[in-house]
This record gives structure tokens, C-alpha cells and sequence, in this order.
């Protein structure tokens, strides 16, 4: 096996056993791991447009999460206003069941985040995540997670 194959792989593996650790965490609250992306978003940077929320999702590349979106509204865990600055644009932000959701989504990522704290505890990480940053950031949804990690840089994106 190449060792950029066993990279992707590795990549893959941790991705999916992440995840389904995640999902199992938030199974009790009603909400997917890319729902929950979504709340965490529009609690972090939001009041946001539909397309400038799109440009910070890892779980869908592209600029529109309208289906993910739409069943949030239904659940009123988000809420669709008028732009203040360009009243021609909808933006998007947190109802206050979806502030309270976003809350208990913390405390399950939270409770991942220490599984895997525990399981790298000792290594060396600095190295692997400039590599893998590298790596995610020649794809749209690496370039995502910078514009995350960068208020400036989603300015500029979107």
C-alpha cells in the first residue's frame, strides 16, 4: 500500500468512526452531525446569508445547504430574517430552542473531543495537523474549516 493511500484511508477510518461516535452522542437530542455542524456555525458566526453559511460547512461543499437548512426552520431550531445591511438577502439564525440545542451539542462534542483527546494523549500533533491542513486545504471543504479558523478570511470569501 502507498503511503498516501494509507493516509487517505486513515483519513476515511477516523472521519467515519468519528462521526458515528458523534451521531450516537446526538441521537438523544433529535439532530444529525451535519444539522449540528449548522447550529454550531450559526452560533459561532452567524447571523448569516444561506450561501455565506454553505461557504463554512465541511459535512456539504457548495454554497447552498438549503434541504439541511429547511428541516432546521421546520424543527424552529433556525430562523430565516431580512438582511439588515441588503434587505434583498435572507439571513439565517439561531431560534432560542436552537440556542439551547446548541448547548447541549457542545457538551456531546465535548464528550467525543475527550474520547480523543484521551486516545492521542503523549503524541506529537502539531506536524500531523499542519500536514493534514495541507491536505484538506486543496478542497473546498478544507477551505471551509480555514474560513472557520479565520473570521478575516470569511469576510473575504463570502
Amino acid at each position: 500500500m502507498k503511503v498516501v493511500e494509507e493516509l487517505r484511508y486513515l483519513v476515511l477510518a477516523i472521519q467515519r468512526e468519528g462521526n458515528r461516535l458523534l451521531a450516537t452522542e446526538l441521537r438523544p437530542l433529535g439532530i444529525t452531525p451535519s444539522q449540528a455542524e449548522v447550529l454550531r456555525v450559526l452560533r459561532d458566526h452567524g447571523p448569516l446569508t444561506l450561501n455565506a453559511l454553505g461557504g463554512l460547512l465541511v459535512c456539504e461543499t457548495g454554497n447552498s445547504p438549503s434541504r439541511l437548512v429547511d428541516r432546521l426552520v421546520a424543527q424552529g431550531l433556525v430562523k430565516r430574517g431580512i438582511d439588515t445591511v441588503d434587505r434583498r438577502y435572507l439571513t439565517l439564525s439561531l431560534t432560542a430552542q436552537g440556542r439551547a440545542l446548541h448547548r447541549r451539542i457542545i457538551t456531546a462534542e465535548n464528550r467525543l473531543h475527550r474520547t480523543m483527546n484521551d486516545l492521542v494523549a503523549g503524541h506529537a500533533l502539531d506536524e500531523t495537523i499542519s500536514t493534514l491542513r495541507t491536505l484538506a486545504g486543496a478542497f473546498p471543504a478544507g477551505a471551509a474549516l480555514a474560513r472557520r479558523r479565520d473570521p478575516e478570511l470569511a469576510t473575504q470569501e463570502n
